[in-house]
């Protein structure tokens, strides 16, 4: 996927305010298709991530995330009060929600389901965390290495001093290979593959 950056972009911090959004880039894929890359949700955007969340019809999503608790059942406003920051591929044509792609503080290792509630803590960490997604009909066209290098980068910009690490289910074999592709090694120590649970880092 080629990336063509905007020029002359406005000064701005993140996390962003909630339902805002900046577009950052305009994105070409392999096969043509063009896209809009944003840092920020739009509501617009949010109701379809909501929907997508949901559809029990992409089993990949449902076998291999906890996005159906967190955004298709849970509340995107409480998701995002714990400092993430969204950037979204949308596509031009049929102005949807192509891929997601996330950051935030989070304790290395930390599983979704065990957050604590112990904000302060999270908020004063190094470790942020990275997570990725990738929507039918879009999955599966290597869209995504492109697109989540460009994100890493404008993030790292506004937090130079963070060390980013990626959890994921060892199952999910799309994206263990698209972590491992962008420079992301396996942390032996926080894994628990038992679990099934691959905790990788990039320092």
């Amino acid at each position: 996927m080629k990336i063509i950056p905007k020029e002359n972009l406005p000064d701005f911090s993140l996390p962003l305010p909630i339902y805002s959004a900046i577009r950052v880039a305009d994105a070409i894929a392999q096969d043509g298709e063009e896209f809009d890359v944003y840092v920020g949700l739009e509501k617009k955007y949010i109701e379809q991530l909501k929907k997508l969340s949901l559809d029990k019809n992409d089993v990949d999503l449902q076998n291999h995330t906890g996005d159906r608790a967190r955004f298709g059942e849970g509340s995107y406003e409480v998701w995002y009060e714990r400092g993430r920051t969204p950037f979204c591929l949308i596509n031009k044509r049929s102005d949807t929600l192509a891929s997601l792609v996330w950051f935030g503080p989070k304790p290395l290792g930390e599983k979704s389901i065990k957050f604590r509630k112990d904000r302060e803590y999270e908020k004063q960490n190094i470790w942020h965390t990275i997570s990725c997604r990738s929507y039918p009909p879009f999955r599966g066209k290597r869209n995504m290495g492109g697109f989540v290098k460009f994100a890493i980068d404008i993030y790292k910009k506004h937090f130079p001093n963070i060390m980013l690490w990626a959890g994921t289910d060892d199952r999910n074999i799309a994206m263990v290979k698209l972590v491992k592709e962008i420079g992301f090694e396996v942390d032996q120590e926080n894994s628990d593959l038992p679990e099934h649970w691959l905790v990788t880092v990039k320092k």
